[in-house]
């Protein structure tokens, strides 16, 4: 009997419970139900729709040109550090000083920062305190890590409070992890909220993971006294997890970057060494020059996109205003007594892309909507969508 004539392995029965507790991404559910349309309205996905600047594009160029392409060192390369210091030092005053308690590395993606946080903060049965609704993968932690990712109700608001965290606080909580620009909502927290919410992770010594992807993405009043909020303007005990992709319009060269806590950073890299290796090198080199590049006028034209899905849903949908990100959460208006799975499905049905709530939620009753597409192709979707809603 050759190998080819064997019976086929029971696959399933060897996969572990990890691998078994977490499922398929609603998003990429969404896609499938969608793969029959021609040229769909896609107003689903988190992905920019302008290029990555020239002199991005041009650095990374030159190292691959330059040879430039193998291993780096697990915290990153030189350069990209010494960028994000000064970035940190110009923002937060954050000094870089081993004796000052502080590091950073290089990560593959905020989501790789995150994972490799989590890995590092979680024994089995601690607690991380997240909100809901949520970014997608901040629930898959749990299974991933052994600990269990405490879900916080921030309905209708979205505001990740004082108040609220203390509720959800127990003897295993190790971590709060904030998301400000929030995905789904784009709902921003304000100085005064992130201030209270450090002075109480201070006083139950927890950590605040702030995971920061969308910070330049942050709209005019949301930024008080010309800065975005931060818990990182207050204090220096928590873990600062940035980006590159959203804000540069390079998803796919998977970067970013954390820094905090020295001991934990250099967990982190630790792990990451025995992980990811380090972070693309060819990425690291070109998003060297980001923090030189001006994306405001970028921002400021998302801001408009904003005001065409505000303007569109009014008097007709409930639809809390994003204060940055590039997201819309929209309530699905109780009179059509649908849930928004199958608001969802009726969206699909005429040609345009939305996500249902419950993939970031416990509740369905939402759904999440982006602008970051042209203008031309998000006003005809949300002429779609506002059709829908007056049937």
């Amino acid at each position: 009997m050759t190998a080819t004539d064997s019976q086929s392995l029971n696959i399933s029965a060897l996969l572990s419970r990890r691998a078994h507790a977490i499922d398929a991404s609603g998003i990429r559910k969404v896609f499938d139900l969608a793969a029959h349309l021609k040229n769909p309205i896609n107003l689903s996905i988190g992905q920019p729709d302008f290029p990555v600047p020239q002199v991005i594009k041009d650095a990374a160029i030159a190292a691959i040109q330059g040879d430039k392409n193998g291993y780096t060192p697990t915290q990153g390369c030189h350069e990209l550090i010494d960028a994000i210091w000064r970035r940190l030092e110009q923002e937060f005053g954050w000094p870089r000083a081993i004796e000052h308690g502080l590091s950073a590395i290089a990560t593959s993606g905020t989501s790789g920062g995150i994972f490799l946080a989590l890995l590092c903060l979680l024994d089995e049965g601690d607690e991380a305190i997240i909100p809901d609704p949520y970014f997608v993968m901040y629930p898959a932690m749990g299974p991933l890590t052994t600990g269990k990712m405490v879900a916080v109700d921030t309905y209708p608001d979205f505001r990740l409070t004082a108040e609220r965290i203390e509720r959800a606080i127990t003897q295993r909580t190790k971590c709060v992890l904030l998301n400000s620009p929030g995905n789904p909502t784009g709902v921003v927290l304000s100085q005064a909220e992130i201030r209270d919410i450090v002075d109480l992770c201070r006083a139950k010594n927890l950590l605040i993971i702030s995971d920061e992807i969308y910070d330049e993405f942050t709209f005019s009043e949301s930024r008080e006294h010309g800065r975005f909020p931060s818990p990182a303007s207050f204090t220096r005990d928590c873990l600062l997890v940035r980006g590159f992709g959203k804000t540069y319009g390079c998803t796919g060269w998977r970067l970013g970057y954390v820094a905090g806590p020295h001991d934990l950073v250099q967990a982190m890299a630790r792990l990451q060494q025995y992980s990811f290796v380090c972070a693309p090198s060819m990425a690291q080199h070109g998003v060297a020059k980001a923090f030189d590049v001006d994306m405001q006028p970028w921002v400021d034209r998302f801001e408009k996109r904003r005001t065409m899905m505000l303007e569109a849903f009014a008097g007709i949908a409930e639809v809390t205003q994003p204060g940055g990100a590039f997201y819309g959460f929209v309530e699905v208006p109780k009179r059509l007594n649908l849930s928004a799975t199958q608001f969802v499905e009726q969206a699909i049905a005429n040609n345009v892309l939305i996500i249902p709530g419950k993939v970031f939620s416990h509740r369905d009753t939402h759904f999440r909507l982006s602008f970051a597409q042209k203008e031309e192709v998000l006003a005809e979707g949300l002429s779609i969508l506002r059709r829908l809603m007056q049937a």
